[in-house]
């Protein structure tokens, strides 16, 4: 076991990257059903920004709880330390290498900014043999993200977004999907699934990107500080807006008949037009099985992570300071010595 006390960031004031502060805490205890696991790296995410924000933008009736002090944080990648007392962890024992969106969205952060955190072992799955845990540690969320909008949704559960039950599109070689904002966590690897599935992809980003992104396997780049992609895409399938908002909008134009939009964060629509338009939404949940099928592609080498920009732990201002800034190219990441 380890020692009783660890190095986290904590938060004990909502505001900007200035409140994230370096403590030593003690280590957690995992529960039933739970491991303790070694952190080795963090994906950042921007719930982590939003819950240090304290959501401000978010109805009360859509917050899920957190109290603080809160540890921020959901995707880990690490070592199994100890598993719970009780025996009904299966699957996992100590030493086995381990990746995991933890308790999304039902706590909205995992405590994963830590050198130990308890997870429950539903939300873990092996980390991918071919790669590093930084560059795993960048996957849960952005992954699971793109794989629940594009390929699996997984869980039956209701979007606090709109009543309508998101269904993925089924992509093939007749199908041609934009993602916006392609070359951030969710779109460089959203990209990647589509072209898997055989679809033509038109990415759109800014000009500095157009490379990274061919590379990854976009057909056609548009350049957003150069063409409003809503005026020049046509006859779209479908869009995935991992920007969203009240822009999601302009690109119903670019849809052809039959066509449906996927805004990853919602904006203003209502139910009937949802219905009418094929606008539908989801929310990331956690989810083991589906971790591993999307390693199992990046064992494959048929997706895989960029990375941005790498911080140690105790310097995750800097790392929500880059966030902070845009223009991202793949994830950032905490790395935990």
């Amino acid at each position: 076991m380890p020692t009783q006390t660890m190095k986290a960031i904590r938060l004990h004031e909502f505001g900007g990257p200035e409140v994230l502060r370096h403590e030593e805490v003690p280590v957690p205890e995992p529960g039933p059903g739970e491991v303790l696991v070694r952190v080795h790296a963090d994906g950042i995410n921007p719930p982590d920004w939003y819950a240090r924000e304290g959501m401000p933008d978010i109805p009360p009736e859509l917050k899920p709880p957190f109290d603080l002090p809160l540890i921020p944080g959901t995707d880990v990648s690490g070592v199994v330390e100890a598993v719970a007392a009780v025996a009904d962890v299966d699957g996992f024992a100590v030493g086995d290498e381990v990746v995991g969106l933890l308790r999304f969205p039902t706590a909205l952060q995992g405590s994963a900014y830590a050198e130990y955190v308890t997870a429950p072992a539903s939300d873990l799955a092996r980390k991918p043999a071919a790669i590093d845990h930084v560059h795993a540690a960048g996957l849960p969320m952005s992954g699971l993200t793109a794989w629940q909008f594009l390929i699996e949704l997984g869980h039956d559960h209701p979007s606090p977004f709109q009543k309508a039950q998101h269904r993925p599109m089924a992509l093939g070689s007749e199908t041609t999907v934009l993602v916006n904002g392609a070359a951030g966590g969710v779109g460089h690897l959203a990209l990647q699934l589509a072209k898997w599935k055989g679809a033509r992809v038109i990415a759109v980003a800014s000009g500095a990107h157009e490379t990274f992104l061919r590379k990854l396997g976009a057909d056609e780049f548009i350049d957003y500080t150069k063409d409003r992609p809503e005026e020049v895409a046509r006859d779209v399938d479908l869009v995935l807006d991992t920007v969203g908002g009240p822009d999601s909008r302009p690109f119903l134009r670019t849809l052809k008949r039959g066509g449906s939009l996927y805004p990853v964060y919602f904006g203003k629509f209502d139910d009937e037009e949802n219905a009418k338009l094929g606008v539908t939404a989801t929310q990331v949940r956690s989810n083991g099985a589906q971790l591993a099928e999307l390693d199992r592609l990046l064992d494959a080498g048929t997706v895989r992570v960029a990375l941005d920009s790498t911080f140690p732990l105790a310097d995750a201002r800097a790392a929500h300071e880059r966030a902070a800034r845009g223009h991202i190219q793949g994830k950032i990441v905490l790395t935990v010595a």
